[in-house]
């Protein structure tokens, strides 16, 4: 079977060290990734995503302890096991955005196989990297194995699930409004928008981490009725199905939108979020505001606005999203991750 665009396998065949791996046991894969205030939950939820994926298939996973790492697991894995860093494994994941090269080549010298999970197109010394940005080609990286571009999107398997009666029921009138901006709400950025969009005629879902900035406003919101909050939400599937247009963080909960064909805007909430969020704007996927424009809260209004007026714009935004991510890239990626160990 030929590989989904973006894939690069090096041609011979990559066997384990002696001693580390037999055919009795399963692959030991450890993962060590990146959150925090300033960071968020995505690099967290997308590992755990990535991390389901392969236990399904018979890995023993884990993730190393950091505070940060571990207060997001405890909400939603909380059976998923926290180790210390010599924790000994077959393969290593990374997902950091500030992890430096040096600090990668530690983990490559103690481990048979190293993967990373990056959307910035760096240099890395890696067995494979995975990036599923929008655009990305596997040509952007150096390793022997790439996995490039949404076909490998991290989803979890309840949106594939979801995805026919989401995809079924867009065309419906515009009613509920779902603000979906990160867990750690980065800079209070969810009380904002939920302000501005309040007092409009949609119904609005809003969804937030328990440590968020903005709770203490959003919760006096929902007492007097203005939003419906939803704090530490397991049913984003659900939550995404009902709802008939976005405004959503412009990180790896994109493709949670995409795949189940949310017509979106998609906020940008730091730097490394701008290039894509770009792209898809420019290719008729989402509509990208940058949060940190003068007068967000107008520029909102009238996108938001414009997506409640237009039904065509609607219905390209849905059609566009739902093409390019279909919800199986975790699969996809959990396979080429345990191809390296074969």
């Amino acid at each position: 079977m030929g590989r989904p665009n973006g894939e690069r396998q090096s041609d011979g065949p990559s066997s384990p060290d002696s001693g580390q791996m037999t055919d009795m046991s399963p692959p030991r894969i450890l993962f060590v990734c990146d959150a925090g205030p300033g960071v968020g939950g995505g690099h967290v939820m997308r590992c755990l995503t990535l991390a389901g994926a392969l236990v399904r298939r018979g890995a023993d996973c884990a993730f190393v302890r950091t505070p940060e790492a571990a207060d997001i697991l405890a909400r939603y894995a909380p059976d998923m096991r926290l180790v210390g860093e010599d924790a000994p494994a077959d393969l290593v994941v990374l997902d950091s955005y500030r992890m430096a090269p040096q600090t990668e080549a530690l983990w490559r010298a103690r481990a048979q196989r190293l993967a990373v999970i990056d959307d910035l197109a760096r240099l890395h010394d890696a067995d494979l990297v995975m990036d599923p940005s929008f655009g990305r080609d596997a040509r952007d990286y150096t390793a022997p194995t790439v996995l490039a571009g949404p076909a490998y999107a991290l989803v979890r398997p309840d949106f594939a699930a979801a995805r026919e009666g989401a995809l079924s029921r867009r065309g419906e009138p515009v009613r509920r409004c779902l603000v979906s901006l990160g867990l750690t709400d980065v800079g209070g950025i969810t009380g904002r928008i939920a302000a501005a969009l309040a007092d409009g005629a949609l119904a609005l879902d809003v969804v937030v981490g328990a440590g968020a900035p903005s709770l203490p406003a959003l919760q006096a919101m929902a007492a007097e009725g203005r939003v419906t909050l939803h704090i530490d939400s397991d049913d984003m599937a659900g939550l995404i199905t009902r709802a008939d247009l976005c405004v959503g963080a412009g990180g790896s909960s994109v493709w949670e939108r995409a795949c189940l064909g949310l017509p979106t805007v998609t906020l940008i909430l730091a730097d490394n979020q701008r290039d894509m969020a770009m792209k898809l704007d420019a290719a008729g996927v989402t509509v990208a505001l940058d949060a940190r424009w003068p007068g967000l809260e107008g520029r909102l209004a009238e996108a938001v606005e414009r997506l409640v007026r237009d039904d065509t714009l609607r219905a390209g935004l849905s059609a566009k999203s739902a093409e390019i991510c279909d919800g199986l890239g975790a699969d996809r990626a959990a396979e080429a991750l345990l191809g390296l160990l074969a």
